[in-house]
């Protein structure tokens, strides 16, 4: 890839990461009372919205980078990824009763299908001398992103509710989700697909310590 191309792609992926975390962290500061104020919602049940999420993450993120890797294809779940993102915050603004969360943070989470393949994408199209840096680019716009988002959470939420603030919350994981489909061009894969592993040629201390931290993580 010419260097013009490649500073203009990391350049899209840093500025769709920017927008979805903008998204993101303008709800991030008022979940909690969303779900326990405005919907009615114990902490029990806030507990188990955001444990399920966080096991949604975990999930979608393996299967999201061993299934780019089978197919060959990863900008369609980047793309997807930013669309789920925006869609399930459409659904938070018109939830009126805690339990229609569950599909809809199921979904945010699962947005998280984007990580694996964007950051494989990355790597792939960036030369060893400049990997760190595109990297580091990519990161600190996501925590711009962040800080941006939560500002505008502060300034706007007394004036627009929880309604509207999500619905605002979604336009730019829409627009990052645009940008990823309209300007990025996936190369045809070239590397050799790791074929996997059996647990059978582990050895067994490992597959034991495996176990162990998988049961009281």
């Amino acid at each position: 890839m010419e260097q013009k191309e490649l500073k203009k792609t990391i350049r899209t992926f840093a500025w769709a990461s920017f927008l979805n975390d903008l998204g993101s962290d303008m709800i991030y500061p008022v979940w909690p009372l969303f779900v326990t104020s405005f919907l009615g919602a114990n902490m029990a049940v806030l507990g188990l919205l955001d444990g399920l999420g966080e096991a949604i993450v975990s999930i979608s993120q393996a299967v999201s980078g061993y299934l780019s890797d089978r197919m060959r294809k990863r900008k369609v779940f980047v793309w997807v990824g930013y669309l789920f993102a925006a869609v399930s915050r459409i659904g938070y603004a018109f939830t009126t009763a805690w339990p229609w969360l569950i599909p809809f943070r199921m979904l945010d989470r699962g947005g998280k299908i984007r990580g694996a393949p964007r950051d494989a994408m990355i790597a792939d199209i960036s030369e060893n001398n400049e990997r760190g840096r595109n990297f580091g680019y990519l990161r600190t716009m996501d925590n711009l992103g962040a800080v941006c988002g939560i500002v505008i959470c502060i300034l706007f939420i007394n004036r627009l509710g929880y309604k509207n603030l999500f619905l605002l919350a979604a336009v730019p994981s829409a627009v990052g989700a645009l940008m990823i489909f309209l300007k990025i061009k996936e190369a045809p894969g070239t590397r050799e697909i790791y074929k996997g592993f059996s647990f059978k040629k582990l050895d067994r201390n490992f597959n034991l310590f495996l176990f162990l931290s998988a049961l009281f993580a």
